[in-house]
């Protein structure tokens, strides 16, 4: 009898392990973004600004390729504008194309470029450089400017979600941005710490330390 009770309890067991782990594979299956949806919202909604692949022709428009996940999801919530409140990020042309996308949509679209192989661009203003590299690596801290490197790392990989990848990415994006930030125009930015850099930087500060980080790998 004690023979029994143990089989019926072992299966018991099994049956709890068996349906847990279903249960299991079925919650991860729900939450992995659809990557054949993305490419294809990539292809036929992205591509003509920021190309298929996340590589952008026009500086104007970032890369996407190989940035954080994590972080293009961040961006693309800020551009959406939800229950009639303005978005975060204000930008006519993306809060257009992010208007019809739900959450999933954006999570995939945001594992789906930060999977793709990013084509960097390279620094071009060799009198600049050591302005930017001193700025990249030290800042300067009697004018209150912290290292770049301190939050998007020595050669520019950056930390998910709160900073993004610089290396490899467009100077004139990336200079477009940080004047943007002081001029107050973004302000997405957490604790208005780029704000707050950005308004202690001068326009030869700014371009130099965006082609320096341009140059990064």
């Amino acid at each position: 009898m004690a023979s029994e009770d143990i089989m019926i309890k072992r299966s018991l067991l099994l049956s709890l392990l068996l349906a847990t782990g279903a249960v299991q594979a079925q919650d991860k299956a729900a939450t992995q973004p659809d990557l054949a949806k993305a490419k294809q919202t990539a292809e036929q909604v992205c591509g003509a600004c920021h190309g298929t692949d996340g590589n952008s022709q026009i500086p104007a428009n970032p890369k996407l390729a190989g940035q954080h996940a994590e972080y293009l999801y961040k961006q693309l919530t800020n551009f959406k504008s939800e229950g009639g409140k303005p978005a975060e990020r204000a930008n006519a042309v993306m809060g257009g194309m992010v208007a019809a996308l739900s959450a999933d949509d954006m999570k995939g679209l945001a594992a789906y470029f930060a999977g793709q192989k990013l084509n960097p661009e390279a620094a071009k203003n060799k009198a600049s450089i050591e302005l930017g590299q001193r700025l990249w690596r030290a800042g300067d801290l009697k004018r209150g400017i912290p290292a770049c490197a301190a939050c998007h790392g020595p050669a520019g990989a950056g930390l998910p979600a709160q900073y993004p990848r610089l290396a490899g990415q467009f100077a004139d994006y990336t200079e477009a941005q940080l004047k943007a930030f002081r001029a107050g125009e973004r302000a997405n930015d957490p604790a208005k710490m780029m704000r707050t850099i950005a308004l202690k930087m001068t326009d030869p500060e700014i371009k130099a330390v965006a082609d320096y980080a341009a140059g990064l790998r």
